[in-house]
C-alpha cells in the first residue's frame, strides 16, 4: 500500500569528504569522499533501506542526517511541528528539541552501552539530560520501556556484561525510545546477532513502528533483513546512490547492474530457483580516487564506452524508481532482472 503521508526528512546532494593529510605540516593531499552528493525522502511511517558493501557510506549517511558529523556539502530538512527545517543552518546549541525526535540504534550492543552503567542508568540517561522526568517518575517510565522490549523490570539494576547480544539490543532499543522520537536511524541494528535473534529484534522494530508511528532509516548490507522489514529501498556504492525503489519493484526487477549483482548473492532456500550467482571483478575503487563516468564500470560486465565518459544521470525509469544507469532500458529489455 502506497504511503501517503507527508514527509518527514529530505535529503539534498549531501557530501561528506575527509581531508588526507601528509608530511611535518599536514598538507592536504586529496579527500577521501566517502558520501558523494546522495538525495532522497522518507515518508513519516515508512522505513528506508540503505544498502550496500561495506564502506560505501551508509553508516556515514545516518550520522550526517544526526549531525553527528557535519557535511562538507548539501542539506538535510526535518519535519518539525508542521515546518520544514534545514538542520544543517542549526547552531549545534539549538540542535537540543530536534535529537529529542532524532534517534540511533547502534551497530555494536557491545560497544554502545557503557559497562560501568547499569541498565537504569542506560535508559535514564536521555531522560535526565532532556529533564523530562526525574524521581519516581523516572523509574516507571524506565519500566515501562524495558517491558515494551520484553526485558524483565528486574533487569534493572543489572550491568551491560549480565546480557546475551540480543538482550543488550533491546536495551539499546529502549535506550532508544526513551525520548519518544518520531525518527530513528537503525544502524545495522542486527548484524551483530545470530540469525534467530536478528529474526526477534527484526519483529520488534516492526511491532514499534506500527505502535508508535515511527520512521526508519534502516542501514544494512543484508538485503534479505531489509526486503523483510523496508517500504523502500536504496542501493548504495561508493558514496552514491545508484538506485531507489519501492522494495517490491526493486527487489522484482533491478534496473542497475550494482543491485543485480547484490540481489544474486541472497541466500535462497531453494537453490533451484535463486538467482544465478554474479561474481563482480577487481576489487571496489578508492573512494579517495573514483573512477571517471559511472563509478561501477570497471566492475559492471555491461560496461560500455559512455559509462567511462559521461557520468549518469539520475531519473525516474518507473514510478517511484530511480536509477543512476545508460543502460538501464536496454538491460530491462534484455532480461536483467530474470
Amino acid at each position: 500500500m502506497e504511503n501517503t503521508n507527508p514527509v518527514l526528512l529530505e535529503v539534498k546532494n549531501l557530501k561528506k569528504y575527509f581531508p588526507m593529510q601528509r608530511g611535518v605540516f599536514k598538507r592536504v593531499v586529496g579527500h577521501v569522499r566517502s558520501v558523494d552528493g546522495i538525495s532522497f525522502f522518507i515518508r513519516q511511517g515508512e522505513t528506508l533501506g540503505l544498502v550496500g558493501e561495506s564502506g560505501c557510506g551508509k553508516t556515514t549517511t545516518g550520522r550526517l542526517i544526526l549531525r553527528a558529523m557535519e557535511p562538507t556539502a548539501g542539506e538535510v530538512f526535518y519535519r518539525y511541528q508542521d515546518q520544514m527545517v534545514e538542520l544543517t543552518k542549526v547552531k549545534r546549541p539549538q540542535m537540543k528539541p530536534y535529537r529529542r525526535e532524532m534517534q540511533i540504534i547502534f551497530q555494536d550492543p557491545y560497544s554502545s552501552l557503557n559497562p560501568r552503567m547499569t541498565v537504569l542508568d542506560l535508559i535514564a540517561e536521555p531522560l535526565k539530560i532532556h529533564g523530562v522526568s526525574s524521581g519516581d517518575e523516572l523509574k516507571t517510565r524506565v519500566r515501562e520501556l524495558l517491558e515494551l522490549v520484553g526485558m524483565r523490570v528486574q533487569h534493572m539494576n543489572r550491568y551491560p556484561y549480565a546480557f546475551s547480544g540480543g538482550q543488550r539490543q533491546r536495551i539499546g532499543i529502549a535506550r532508544a525510545l526513551a525520548l519518544n522520537p518520531k525518527f530513528i536511524v537503525c544502524d545495522e541494528p542486527v548484524s551483530a546477532l545470530d540469525v534467530s535473534i536478528q529474526a526477534q529484534v527484526v519483529n520488534l522494530l516492526r511491532d514499534l513502528q506500527k505502535n508508535f508511528s515511527l520512521t526508519y532509516l534502516f542501514i544494512s548490507h543484508d538485503l534479505s533483513v531489509v526486503e523483510h522489514i523496508s517500504d523502500r529501498v536504496a542501493v548504495m556504492y561508493l558514496g552514491s546512490i545508484v538506485e531507489l525503489a519501492p522494495s517490491e519493484a526493486l527487489y522484482a526487477g533491478p534496473r542497475h547492474p550494482y543491485t543485480e549483482a547484490l540481489l544474486s548473492a541472497v541466500p535462497s532456500v531453494n537453490p533451484d530457483l535463486g538467482m544465478k550467482r554474479i561474481l563482480l571483478p577487481g576489487d571496489v575503487p578508492s573512494p579517495s580516487n573514483p573512477p571517471s563516468g559511472c563509478k561501477f564500470h570497471p566492475r559492471c560486465r555491461y560496461a560500455r564506452d559512455i559509462c567511462t565518459a559521461q557520468f549518469p544521470e539520475w531519473r525516474e525509469v518507473s514510478p517511484d524508481h530511480w536509477v543512476a544507469c545508460h543502460l538501464s532500458d536496454e538491460l530491462q529489455l534484455a532480461g536483467m532482472a530474470s
